[in-house]
């Protein structure tokens, strides 16, 4: 039986009950005695990609059609097709709290008898698994690429002054001051854009907090106020090293400056370069992992699941959607959104980088990463504008005690849910 689900639709917000029928899914009558698939992805910035694989699928499969849709705002356009009992075949999203929300829901399609799971690397796997609001047996998606965040920096400029890629944060703020004694501006943000907010937040987080703060959190085994102090206190500290009044200017404000030369390094992720770029073609970009801690051994790369494929659970075609899965998880296909989108593949094998991770290789190789924290914040929490907010008013006591507020008030029946969890199960428990 589907669990109840809430999901919120601009304004408002809906029930998608227990009982629900989607008939949307698994239609197979057609025209042409083809079996129909439609899948419907969240990146519309990878159109062209995905028109390029849907053109290819269809013309290598005389039994199979399938039609991608890459739609603006499409999250909101798939939770109000829920609701109207109108879904796809497979759903490509993101790793984040809207993956949580359907697996709860009981969406999704145990896929664990996907053969393309095998050459996953573990990593992603686990990242996704931390997703789930309480564990759950099975396997629900296919992490197909990741992103990932820490610094960009201008290479050339890195040259030409002698400056060294830090390891750790004392080496991070030596560099810092040095780069700015020298007169030119170290760093710049885009916090106009309340979520570049968290580009800083999150690669900082990856190092000085637990991966799974949130579910310790949630299980009543710590707060937000012990285990976000230092990441909030030393995002303060980057700010007199960026522009003046850094919440005036606009993601693209940040990106533009970068590219004209107007700071050295740049606090964001990989899927800025090709902003970036547009500005500058020929910018020498490299990256580093954000080095928030003392420890040089102890970074560890900010990535997180940018895309996966799921295939829900009322499919009735599933072996055609399988088909399709396994088209996708080719090598060839897969470079060719590694190409279009600069992206990191999930599985295992050999593929050409954008040669703007550079120097993150080692840990995208070594699966030396953790997941976006926020990827586990409910949105409407705001954790984005708590944070701007934040870096305009510098009140850390204030700043952690509402973020410890907000949390429980929306997430008060998920928390319910895990201590009822705990209760039944104990800890290492396997949910039956």
């Amino acid at each position: 039986m589907k669990k109840q689900a809430l999901f919120a639709v601009g304004a408002g917000a809906v029930l998608v009950g227990a009982g629900a029928v989607l008939t949307g899914c698994g239609d197979s009558s057609t025209s042409n005695g083809k079996i129909q698939i439609e899948m419907v992805q969240y990146k519309p910035e990878a159109v062209k990609a995905f028109e390029q694989m849907e053109e290819k699928f269809n013309a290598t499969h005389d039994d199979i059609e399938l039609t991608i849709e890459s739609p603006n705002e499409a999250m909101t356009i798939l939770k109000t097709r829920f609701i109207k009992e109108d879904q796809p075949d497979i759903i490509g999203i993101g790793g984040d709290i809207n993956y949580s929300n359907f697996l709860d829901s009981d969406m999704l399609m145990d896929i664990s008898d996907f053969d393309g799971l095998a050459d996953v690397k573990q990593s992603y796997m686990d990242i996704l698994e931390n997703l789930e609001f309480v564990p759950t047996e099975g396997t629900y998606a296919v992490p197909y690429v990741a992103n990932a965040a820490g610094i960009l920096y201008n290479k050339d400029m890195f040259e030409e002054n002698g400056w060294q890629i830090p390891t750790t944060w004392d080496e991070f703020l030596t560099l810092l001051d040095t780069i700015q004694e020298s007169g030119q501006q170290p760093l710049y943000f885009g916090f106009k854009d309340t979520w570049t907010c968290l580009a800083p937040w999150n690669a900082m987080a990856c190092d000085l907090a637990p991966a799974d703060v949130c579910q310790q959190v949630n299980r009543g085994e710590t707060t937000f106020s012990d285990e976000y102090r230092e990441v909030s206190e030393k995002l303060l500290q980057l700010l007199p090293y960026a522009q003046p009044d850094p919440t005036a200017y606009s993601y693209n404000d940040a990106c533009t400056a970068f590219a004209r030369g107007e700071s050295a390094m740049y606090c964001i992720g990989s899927y800025a370069v090709p902003q970036i770029l547009s500005v500058n073609p020929d910018m020498n970009i490299d990256s580093f992992v954000f080095p928030a801690n003392d420890e040089a051994d102890g970074q560890v790369l900010n990535s997180g699941v940018d895309l996966l494929f799921a295939v829900m659970e009322d499919c009735e075609n599933k072996e055609a959607a399988y088909e399709v899965l396994r088209f996708m998880m080719e090598d060839e296909n897969i470079q060719i959104y590694l190409d279009d989108q600069n992206a990191i593949p999930c599985k295992e094998g050999e593929f050409d980088l954008p040669e703007q991770l550079d120097g993150m290789t080692e840990y995208i190789e070594e699966g030396k990463m953790a997941d976006y924290q926020d990827h586990h914040y409910p949105s409407e929490m705001a954790v984005d504008a708590m944070i701007q907010t934040y870096v305009m008013d510098g009140d850390t006591d204030g700043f952690l005690k509402k973020f410890d507020t907000e949390w429980k008030r929306y997430n008060r029946d998920l928390i319910r849910k895990v201590q009822k969890y705990e209760e039944e199960h104990g800890e290492g428990g396997d949910e039956s």
